[in-house]
């Protein structure tokens, strides 16, 4: 892809007014950068992504309503990115989703530079080898983020449910099933990843396909030959497996 070829369509998510002037400043630089849009938060990001299908996020990731990570969470096709952002920390999470490239604020134009001549590489070899965008598998970046709430979407509508809040999670094939006051949420992740990122002291893995809140759990019963299930506050019961019992003896010692 040269200067000369059709242009590359950009979104510039960032809450800070004069980051996104200066991504704006130094962008002047590459007119095969077109800039289709501007947002200072990640519900308008995810919104302006879905209207525009861009080819290229200028993404911070510390923002008000949706971080950076979370908005990547709920769109379906994912633009190549590249991370504008105060935080060193993230860096090795950027790369494990194939970010284009991690720049720290304050960054250069020459670091800005090689960035932008990486993604207008990789967007080219993306167009030549006939490969669509890549579809969003909507997981949460593992060890991105505090596991402090859980980002789904129905439809176009963008909700939170708090770990405070679940009660189970169950597995689904490829995806898990996370249960809450408010009903139900399909999420494309594993139980490995919420065995090892929701709060220990809270949560147990009962099952190798469950996972369950210690607090709403009433009573553990027998349920056939060596085998037990827990009853829920609630009613609900849920399978027990033997590695899953002796993680219950470990965590509420009976």
């Amino acid at each position: 892809m040269t200067e000369s070829e059709t242009s590359i369509k950009a979104l510039i998510i960032e809450d800070e007014e004069p980051a996104r002037k200066l991504v704006r400043h130094f962008l002047e630089s590459h007119p095969i950068i077109e800039i289709a849009g501007e947002c200072a938060d990640g519900f308008c990001g995810a919104k302006l992504i879905r209207e525009l299908s861009p080819d290229l996020l200028f993404l911070d990731i510390q923002m008000p309503r949706l971080t950076g990570f979370e908005l990547l969470e709920v769109i379906d096709d994912r633009p190549e990115i590249i991370f504008t952002t105060a935080y060193d920390e993230f860096a090795i999470q950027a790369f494990e989703i194939n970010a284009v490239d991690y720049l720290l604020k304050p960054f250069s134009r020459e670091r800005f530079d090689a960035a932008v001549v990486k993604a207008v590489k990789k967007i080219a070899a993306r167009g030549h080898s006939g490969e669509g965008k890549r579809i969003n598998p909507d997981s949460r970046m593992e060890g991105s983020m505090p596991l402090n709430r859980i980002v789904i979407r129905k439809g176009t509508a963008i909700s939170f449910i708090a770990v405070r809040d679940i009660e189970y999670i169950e597995a689904e094939d490829d995806y898990v099933m996370i249960w809450y006051p408010g009903g139900k949420a399909l999420k494309q992740q594993t139980m490995k990843y919420y065995e090892e990122n929701l709060p220990a002291e809270d949560f147990v893995r009962i099952h190798r396909s469950c996972i369950v809140a210690i607090d709403l759990i009433e009573r553990i019963e027998p349920y056939g030959k060596e085998t037990y299930r827990v009853l829920l506050r609630g009613g609900k019961r849920l399978p027990v497996s033997r590695s899953g019992y002796k993680a219950l003896k470990d965590k509420i010692s009976f």
